[in-house]
Protein backbone atom coordinates (compact mmCIF):
# COMPACT_ATOMS: atom_id res chain seq x y z
CA UNK A 1 0.00 0.00 0.00
CA UNK A 2 1.29 3.37 -1.37
CA UNK A 3 2.31 5.73 1.62
CA UNK A 4 2.22 2.43 4.25
CA UNK A 5 5.65 3.14 6.91
CA UNK A 6 5.52 -0.73 7.34
CA UNK A 7 6.70 -1.12 3.32
CA UNK A 8 9.98 -0.34 2.48
CA UNK A 9 11.62 -0.72 -0.88
CA UNK A 10 14.72 -3.31 -1.24
CA UNK A 11 16.98 -2.52 -4.14
CA UNK A 12 18.04 -5.27 -5.57
CA UNK A 13 21.27 -6.06 -7.63
CA UNK A 14 19.78 -7.32 -10.63
CA UNK A 15 17.97 -4.63 -12.45
CA UNK A 16 15.29 -4.58 -15.30
CA UNK A 17 18.11 -2.93 -17.98
CA UNK A 18 20.27 -6.06 -16.81
CA UNK A 19 17.67 -8.58 -17.18
CA UNK A 20 16.79 -7.05 -20.66
CA UNK A 21 20.15 -6.90 -21.24
CA UNK A 22 20.34 -11.19 -20.35
CA UNK A 23 17.13 -11.48 -22.56
CA UNK A 24 18.31 -9.62 -25.49
CA UNK A 25 15.75 -7.49 -25.95
CA UNK A 26 13.16 -5.10 -23.85
CA UNK A 27 10.22 -5.86 -21.86
CA UNK A 28 7.20 -4.87 -22.86
CA UNK A 29 3.27 -5.38 -22.81
CA UNK A 30 1.48 -5.68 -26.04
CA UNK A 31 -2.29 -4.93 -24.67
CA UNK A 32 -5.53 -6.37 -27.12
CA UNK A 33 -8.79 -4.97 -26.22
CA UNK A 34 -12.14 -5.40 -27.95
CA UNK A 35 -15.10 -7.19 -27.80
CA UNK A 36 -15.69 -10.98 -27.28
CA UNK A 37 -15.34 -12.58 -30.37
CA UNK A 38 -13.12 -9.69 -31.65
CA UNK A 39 -10.16 -11.67 -32.35
CA UNK A 40 -8.10 -10.79 -29.77
CA UNK A 41 -6.51 -14.05 -27.92
CA UNK A 42 -5.68 -15.42 -31.64
CA UNK A 43 -4.04 -12.40 -32.61
CA UNK A 44 -2.20 -12.41 -28.99
CA UNK A 45 -1.63 -16.37 -29.88
CA UNK A 46 -0.16 -15.69 -33.13
CA UNK A 47 2.05 -12.64 -32.11
CA UNK A 48 3.38 -14.84 -29.02
CA UNK A 49 4.29 -17.51 -31.13
CA UNK A 50 5.72 -15.85 -33.97
CA UNK A 51 8.03 -13.68 -31.11
CA UNK A 52 9.14 -16.86 -29.30
CA UNK A 53 10.23 -18.33 -32.40
CA UNK A 54 12.68 -15.39 -32.62
CA UNK A 55 13.78 -16.34 -29.19
CA UNK A 56 12.11 -13.15 -27.67
CA UNK A 57 11.06 -14.39 -24.24
CA UNK A 58 7.25 -14.13 -23.77
CA UNK A 59 4.41 -14.83 -21.89
CA UNK A 60 0.66 -14.67 -22.40
CA UNK A 61 -2.46 -13.46 -20.10
CA UNK A 62 -5.85 -13.66 -20.96
CA UNK A 63 -9.51 -14.01 -18.97
CA UNK A 64 -9.31 -18.11 -18.84
CA UNK A 65 -5.62 -18.14 -17.27
CA UNK A 66 -5.84 -15.14 -14.99
CA UNK A 67 -9.65 -15.57 -13.69
CA UNK A 68 -8.67 -19.24 -12.65
CA UNK A 69 -6.20 -18.45 -10.41
CA UNK A 70 -5.32 -14.99 -9.50
CA UNK A 71 -8.61 -13.40 -9.78
CA UNK A 72 -10.76 -16.40 -8.94
CA UNK A 73 -12.40 -14.74 -6.63
CA UNK A 74 -13.75 -11.61 -8.48
CA UNK A 75 -17.52 -11.67 -10.75
CA UNK A 76 -18.32 -9.44 -13.28
CA UNK A 77 -19.85 -6.61 -11.85
CA UNK A 78 -17.82 -2.97 -12.89
CA UNK A 79 -15.92 -2.51 -10.06
CA UNK A 80 -15.21 -6.48 -10.30
CA UNK A 81 -13.71 -5.42 -13.67
CA UNK A 82 -12.01 -2.70 -12.72
CA UNK A 83 -9.69 -4.63 -9.98
CA UNK A 84 -9.84 -7.68 -12.54
CA UNK A 85 -7.35 -5.09 -14.91
CA UNK A 86 -5.79 -3.55 -12.05
CA UNK A 87 -4.37 -6.40 -10.91
CA UNK A 88 -3.66 -7.72 -14.37
CA UNK A 89 -1.81 -4.70 -15.07
CA UNK A 90 0.03 -4.58 -11.67
CA UNK A 91 1.42 -8.17 -12.83
CA UNK A 92 2.15 -7.04 -16.53
CA UNK A 93 4.06 -4.53 -15.08
CA UNK A 94 6.22 -7.04 -12.90
CA UNK A 95 7.02 -9.26 -16.03
CA UNK A 96 8.04 -6.32 -18.11
CA UNK A 97 10.38 -5.49 -15.30
CA UNK A 98 11.51 -9.25 -16.12
CA UNK A 99 12.61 -8.32 -19.54
CA UNK A 100 9.33 -10.24 -20.85
CA UNK A 101 7.23 -9.60 -23.64
CA UNK A 102 3.65 -10.16 -22.21
CA UNK A 103 0.91 -10.75 -24.69
CA UNK A 104 -2.68 -9.56 -22.79
CA UNK A 105 -6.06 -9.96 -24.01
CA UNK A 106 -8.65 -8.67 -22.55
CA UNK A 107 -11.98 -6.76 -23.22
CA UNK A 108 -11.38 -3.58 -21.23
CA UNK A 109 -14.29 -1.92 -21.93
CA UNK A 110 -13.85 1.49 -20.02
CA UNK A 111 -11.37 3.87 -21.12
CA UNK A 112 -10.18 5.20 -17.62
CA UNK A 113 -9.06 1.94 -16.99
CA UNK A 114 -7.09 1.50 -20.23
CA UNK A 115 -5.46 5.66 -19.15
CA UNK A 116 -4.58 3.28 -16.09
CA UNK A 117 -3.35 0.90 -17.25
CA UNK A 118 -0.90 2.98 -19.57
CA UNK A 119 0.30 5.13 -16.66
CA UNK A 120 0.66 2.38 -14.84
CA UNK A 121 3.18 0.29 -17.23
CA UNK A 122 4.40 3.07 -18.74
CA UNK A 123 6.60 4.01 -21.97
CA UNK A 124 6.80 -0.65 -22.09
CA UNK A 125 2.60 -0.56 -22.61
CA UNK A 126 1.45 -0.84 -26.01
CA UNK A 127 -2.26 -0.58 -27.03
CA UNK A 128 -4.11 -2.83 -29.89
CA UNK A 129 -7.21 -2.20 -30.43
CA UNK A 130 -9.02 -5.36 -32.54
CA UNK A 131 -11.81 -3.61 -33.37
CA UNK A 132 -14.56 -6.49 -34.91
CA UNK A 133 -18.02 -4.77 -35.45
CA UNK A 134 -20.94 -5.86 -32.91
CA UNK A 135 -22.55 -8.36 -35.62
CA UNK A 136 -19.18 -10.28 -36.65
CA UNK A 137 -18.37 -11.38 -32.92
CA UNK A 138 -22.01 -12.45 -32.43
CA UNK A 139 -21.72 -14.23 -35.79
CA UNK A 140 -18.80 -15.87 -34.35
CA UNK A 141 -19.51 -16.39 -30.65
CA UNK A 142 -17.29 -19.19 -30.32
CA UNK A 143 -18.06 -19.62 -26.34
CA UNK A 144 -22.09 -19.26 -26.80
CA UNK A 145 -21.45 -16.05 -24.75
CA UNK A 146 -23.59 -13.64 -26.83
CA UNK A 147 -26.75 -16.12 -27.16
CA UNK A 148 -26.66 -16.60 -23.72
CA UNK A 149 -26.82 -12.86 -23.09
CA UNK A 150 -29.18 -12.27 -25.24
CA UNK A 151 -31.34 -14.31 -23.29
CA UNK A 152 -30.69 -12.77 -20.22
CA UNK A 153 -28.32 -15.80 -18.58
CA UNK A 154 -25.41 -13.47 -18.58
CA UNK A 155 -25.58 -9.90 -17.05
CA UNK A 156 -23.16 -6.97 -17.71
CA UNK A 157 -22.17 -8.39 -20.78
CA UNK A 158 -19.63 -6.08 -23.21
CA UNK A 159 -21.56 -5.13 -26.40
CA UNK A 160 -25.17 -6.51 -24.70
CA UNK A 161 -25.47 -4.64 -21.75
CA UNK A 162 -22.42 -3.02 -21.43
CA UNK A 163 -20.85 -0.69 -23.39
CA UNK A 164 -17.26 -0.67 -25.10
CA UNK A 165 -15.89 2.51 -25.01
CA UNK A 166 -13.49 2.75 -28.50
CA UNK A 167 -10.19 4.21 -27.42
CA UNK A 168 -9.06 7.47 -28.56
CA UNK A 169 -5.28 6.82 -29.13
CA UNK A 170 -4.53 3.51 -29.41
CA UNK A 171 -0.94 2.28 -30.69
CA UNK A 172 -2.79 -0.18 -33.56
CA UNK A 173 -6.26 -0.44 -34.67
CA UNK A 174 -6.48 -4.34 -36.29
CA UNK A 175 -9.52 -5.05 -38.04
CA UNK A 176 -9.95 -8.77 -38.40
CA UNK A 177 -12.85 -8.42 -41.16
CA UNK A 178 -11.02 -6.69 -44.08
CA UNK A 179 -7.29 -8.53 -42.82
CA UNK A 180 -6.49 -11.98 -42.35
CA UNK A 181 -5.44 -13.39 -38.36
CA UNK A 182 -1.74 -14.10 -40.58
CA UNK A 183 -1.43 -10.31 -42.19
CA UNK A 184 -2.41 -8.44 -38.49
CA UNK A 185 -0.20 -10.74 -37.20
CA UNK A 186 2.36 -9.42 -39.43
CA UNK A 187 1.55 -5.82 -39.09
CA UNK A 188 1.90 -6.03 -35.60
CA UNK A 189 4.96 -7.66 -35.59
CA UNK A 190 6.83 -5.16 -37.93
CA UNK A 191 5.83 -2.45 -35.66
CA UNK A 192 6.41 -3.67 -32.37
CA UNK A 193 9.78 -5.48 -33.36
CA UNK A 194 12.10 -2.33 -33.62
CA UNK A 195 10.62 -1.24 -30.15
CA UNK A 196 12.05 -4.75 -28.72
CA UNK A 197 15.80 -3.05 -29.55
CA UNK A 198 17.89 -2.74 -27.28
CA UNK A 199 19.49 1.10 -27.23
Amino acid sequence: MEGNPNIVNFTYSVCKQMREGANGHKGACLWFEGLSGAGKSTLANGVESELFKKGVKTFSLDGDNVRRGLNSDLGFSESDRIENLRRIGEVAKLMCDAGLVVTAAFISPYKKDRHLLRNLIGSSFFEFFVDTPLNVCEQRDVKGLYKRARAGEIKNFTGIDVPFERPDNPDMIINTVNQSIDQSVSLILDFIWPKLALS
